[in-house]
């Protein structure tokens, strides 16, 4: 590295902090000697610098109208190099003698952050590693007079040696001191704001406006939010009120609604939870494996929301909580899912999916310590875009598959083997993304969680599904208050699309592949969703060899001479295993116990891997017909049977079904032209409901 000094250099020293127009005595020396410093000479003919570009190195001598230009000059040249720089101190005060005499500026990584001592035990403290490390790259300007009277600043002082690595061009805009919003940006982030959308679709809108790749903006969602944070003018203490107001007014007219609140020392609302009687109903079947996002905010107030949601037996999303938090620590956390397990009757999910988020990691290990933590995939890739595009450039998307596939491994040491190949690959080895991810690999790869449940929540479709079905939750948002009512909105409006959706899955053609006696037995037992799954598996059964061996079968295709999966069967018992762990893992048999199962001449699968959770099952309604007459409910439940018995009776040929399906259109073409009252409205909303 180059270092030019014009005197001695140890009378700077860098561990004061201090940037005001202040004095300072403290000349002692802070070198890191280990460090080899090489000392060369440069021209130092005086030149005025104001129109220097990036690429001019400062020298002593080099000379400048006025401090600020001095200062801008270094930080083009810092940004060059891979760093940056900020006023370190001055020397003189306005008013004795000369004024200000001399300005040090300094590497961003100058100095060492002290300990703080914290007094308050109660409050929540972050441990976040600072980026000062005893740098010592500096340029000194001295203020002078030149022959004409005219007063100029000087460098007398120079070094560019770092005792750390340098940034490269596409990492070093990220630095702070690089990240601006101009006044154009900031009017179209607070119209964007107004409109209700997030700030990650603002970034992604933004991007596409001004043609940049992801993660090219000069600024990040951190300081759009900060942005808008300071931009926030309602009454944060009148909104708290009408919020609790309107959950009070819900509470009035549903005593089944819950919800709970904490307020803060001045009397103001801090955190707010709630959820519906349909919510913790459906949680009560659906509660097996839950995703609790907590990556949006609510824009108008900067308020963390967070959002519980699962997977019902039609593969569609399911609300089951929402909870509007001050901050992001691990006491908010904690209170969250304290107020969500208290909703749920204290039943905890066996699996819960998280953003990458430390505090409600340690939230969860407190509050949930017997549920198996994992991380979204989707919100990790989500920030895939700012990770690495400008990282990998053209080769971005031949990663990202790279990525998928690895993602969606089954063995751990072919996981393992494929992500060192990876990385040499793309030239990932030093890329602190790819450190984290490896890191954390057992939280969110398939290959580490197969031996848990996650009710499909995992795969690229369904995880599409749910982010969708969330983001109804964050449209339009105007007043604090109206976001609960808009809650109930989204979630009355999904249990009608859903119910219609169920009712024609119901009524659709089930094509049976196989005409194996188990494939007609799911197919009168599973939903349409669980079903397909399940007839996949089937399909591929056909595949795949079974040999006995001491202590259960041996299943592997019939091409491999080698390998293969070990399954545990007990006919007596009607226990069956398979250490591919596909029904621990999707609540779905997998193609080598059904091949076992079709060995020993089993002609139904157990009830037991027909689990409840992917049965055609009645929903529960989102609003109970407390009103409706006891005649009209023994109807609904008359008309249900009935159905059901059409669907069993018609998939066992093609031509029941073609007739079924015939008959049924015309029905429902009849039942459609007949005009209905209020009350008839709700009556076909239960029928369908039930069905």
């Amino acid at each position: 590295m180059l270092a030019v000094y014009d005197d001695d250099p140890s009378d700077l020293s860098l561990d004061d902090n201090n940037d005001n127009d202040t004095s300072s005595t403290d000349d002692s020396p802070r070198h890191h000697h280990h460090h080899q410093t090489t000392t060369l000479s440069l021209d130092t003919t005086s030149t005025t610098s104001n129109n220097a570009n990036a690429n001019a190195i400062p020298y002593t001598g080099q000379r400048f109208p006025t401090h600020d230009a001095a200062y801008h000059f270094y930080s083009l040249f810092a940004k060059s190099c891979g760093f940056s720089i900020r006023r370190h101190r001055t020397e003189g005060k306005d008013g004795i003698g000369k004024g200000l005499t001399r300005r040090y500026f300094v590497c961003h990584r100058a100095g060492n952050t002290p300990l703080k001592t914290c007094t308050d035990t109660t409050k929540p403290q972050r441990n976040r590693k600072s980026s000062r490390c005893g740098c010592q790259a500096y340029m000194r300007i001295t203020k002078t007079t030149t022959e004409f009277g005219a007063s100029e600043w000087r460098v007398t002082g120079f070094a560019n040696h770092h005792n750390h690595e340098l940034l490269e061009p596409n990492q070093v805009r990220f630095l702070p001191a690089y990240r601006t919003i101009s006044d154009g940006d900031k009017n179209r982030i607070l119209m964007f704001a107004k409109t209700g959308i997030s700030v990650h679709q603002m970034m992604r809108l933004m991007e596409l406006e001004k043609c940049v790749e992801p993660g090219y903006l000069p600024f990040t969602e951190k300081d759009v939010r900060n942005l808008l944070q300071s931009f926030r003018k309602l009454d944060p203490q009148e909104e708290s009120l009408d919020l609790l107001r309107m959950c009070r007014n819900i509470k009035d007219k549903d005593p089944n609604f819950k919800f709970e609140y904490t307020l803060d020392t001045n009397n103001r609302l801090e955190n707010i939870a709630w959820s519906y009687a349909s919510s913790i109903h459906l949680y009560d079947i659906f509660g097996d494996a839950v995703v609790f996002d907590t990556t949006h905010r609510l824009t108008a107030f900067d308020m963390p929301l967070g959002i519980w949601v699962g997977m019902n037996n039609y593969g569609m999303p399911c609300f089951f909580g929402c909870v509007l938090l001050r901050d992001e620590t691990v006491r908010s956390f904690s209170w969250a899912l304290k107020a969500f397990l208290g909703f749920m009757n204290g039943k905890a999910p066996q699996t819960i999916l998280t953003d990458q988020n430390i505090c409600l990691k340690e939230a969860l290990s407190m509050e949930m310590p017997t549920t198996k933590h994992t991380l979204c995939i989707w919100m990790i890739v989500a920030k895939f875009p700012s990770w690495f595009n400008a990282v990998l450039g053209e080769r971005y998307n031949e990663w990202k598959a790279e990525f998928y596939r690895l993602y969606n491994l089954e063995s751990v040491e072919d996981f393992e083997l494929g992500w060192r190949e990876m990385v040499c690959s793309f030239g990932l080895h030093s890329n602190r993304h790819m450190v984290n991810l490896y890191t954390s690999r057992s939280l969110w790869a398939l290959p580490f969680l197969r031996s848990h449940f996650l009710a499909g929540m995992s795969t690229t479709g369904q995880s599409k599904s749910i982010n969708a079905f969330i983001q109804r939750f964050l449209s339009a948002q105007t007043r604090l208050a109206h976001f609960v009512e808009q809650v109930a909105v989204a979630v009355d409006f999904k249990d009608q699309t859903g119910e219609q959706q169920t009712m024609q899955q119901n009524l659709q053609n089930v094509c049976l592949k196989t005409g194996a006696p188990m494939e007609s037995h799911a197919a009168t037992v599973l939903t349409p969703f669980a079903f397909s799954k399940l007839q996949e598996q089937l399909v591929l059964a056909a595949h795949y060899a079974s040999f006995p061996i001491e202590d259960g079968f041996l299943v592997r295709h019939h091409t491999k001479a080698e390998g293969g999966r070990k399954v545990y069967w007990a006919p007596q018992e009607g226990i069956i295993s398979c250490s591919c762990y596909q029904f621990e893992f999707s609540g779905i048999l997998c193609r080598h116990s059904l091949r076992v199962l079709s060995t020993g001449n089993c002609f139904q699968i157990p009830d037991r891997y027909l689990p409840i959770r992917w049965r055609r099952i009645s929903m529960p309604s989102s609003k109970p017909l407390q009103s409706a007459p006891n005649d009209h409910a023994e109807r609904v439940q008359l008309l249900q049977n009935m159905v059901s018995s059409l669907i069993t009776e018609s998939a066992k040929s093609k031509e029941r079904l073609d007739i079924a399906t015939e008959q049924v259109s015309i029905l429902l073409s009849r039942i459609r032209e007949q005009p209905i009252s209020l009350q008839g409205v709700r009556d076909i909303s239960s029928i369908n409901r039930n069905v």
